[in-house]
């Protein structure tokens, strides 16, 4: 297909201008891990990244009437979605404001995981912060008492953590809009939870992004719910007391087997640049198969329907 002129090009995505007020994003073979883009295109993993995009983004706009900036797929990697302006200068934003990013990324926890654990491990995180009645750092894997929901910067050269006081002083809501979000957002992982406990997932996190429309109408953008934004985890082996992640942590596990791992690790600790850090090596032959399949099958799990 034709597709306008290119504006942007992330790890996975590349976005087009497609004309007044409208966006194409184009969902690329690309996988990234460790902040690297693996010199290796995966079959199929743009169509799934795409299509499961599109059915959170029905079923929220069906379920719950939260503008979306989704208008429909275009091809098997390809949709069109409503432009927003980025503005990067916090003073430029105002209570008042319309049809712009807001400037945070929003992170929902449900069990303890990944940097989560790392943060109660260090103390920069009580375990009776997260509703626990003691502060014993939980296991990895302990589902929290109550839905843990944190912000960090989104237009910033590096994300930073940031405090409801800092998210709403540099994203300028207002505290009811502040609380709306907030509801949103457990409102669409209620959903998400829902839908894939019946196909045998755990929804473990996930991040999501969000502007104002014309109206300053808070609007979901970019993608949420997909293989590469959350983390889940298999329901039937976490009953029997393991935790298996049904993600990309299977190809961060090959590189970590490999070895290349602990070697960037190491450049990264002796200060090596982006230029400098050991180059990733190609996925071989068999690991990329087992990647489409994983992706294919996981868009089948998330979404019920047939790939």
């Amino acid at each position: 297909m034709t597709r306008g002129k290119l504006l942007y090009t992330g790890k996975v995505k590349q976005v087009y201008d497609a004309g007044p007020g409208e966006l194409e994003f184009h969902f690329t073979n690309n996988i990234s891990v460790f902040d690297k883009i693996i010199p290796t295109q995966v079959p199929k993993k743009g169509e799934t990244l795409n299509r499961i995009s599109e059915y959170w983004f029905n079923k929220v706009e069906k379920e719950l009437g939260v503008p979306t900036h989704f208008i429909r797929r275009t091809g098997p990697e390809d949709m069109r979605v409503r432009k927003v302006e980025v503005i990067r200068d916090y003073n430029r934003l105002s209570s008042t404001s319309t049809g712009h990013l807001i400037p945070l990324e929003v992170i929902c926890r449900h069990y303890v995981a990944g940097s989560l654990h790392d943060r109660l491990k260090a103390g920069v995180i009580r375990a009776k912060d997260l509703g626990f009645t003691t502060d014993e750092v939980p296991p990895v894997g302990t589902k929290l008492p109550r839905p843990f929901v944190e912000f960090t910067t989104k237009l910033e050269p590096v994300d930073r953590e940031l405090s409801e006081g800092e998210a709403l002083a540099i994203s300028k809501l207002t505290p009811l809009e502040f609380q709306r979000l907030k509801r949103i957002v457990l409102q669409v992982d209620a959903i998400i939870e829902r839908e894939v406990s019946k196909r045998g997932l755990i929804h473990v996190d996930g991040k999501k992004e969000f502007g104002f429309n014309e109206k300053r109408q808070i609007m979901l953008l970019d993608t949420f719910g997909t293989p590469d934004e959350d983390r889940w985890w298999d329901a039937a082996e976490y009953a029997k007391g393991n935790i298996v992640d049904v993600s990309k942590e299977f190809v961060r596990q090959h590189y970590r087997k490999t070895g290349y791992h602990a070697e960037l690790m190491a450049a990264r600790k002796a200060g090596a640049t982006k230029e400098t850090e050991p180059p990733i090596p190609a996925l071989p032959e068999d690991v990329t198969r087992q990647v489409t399949d994983l992706y294919v099958k996981l868009y089948e799990r998330i979404t019920g329907e047939r790939f």
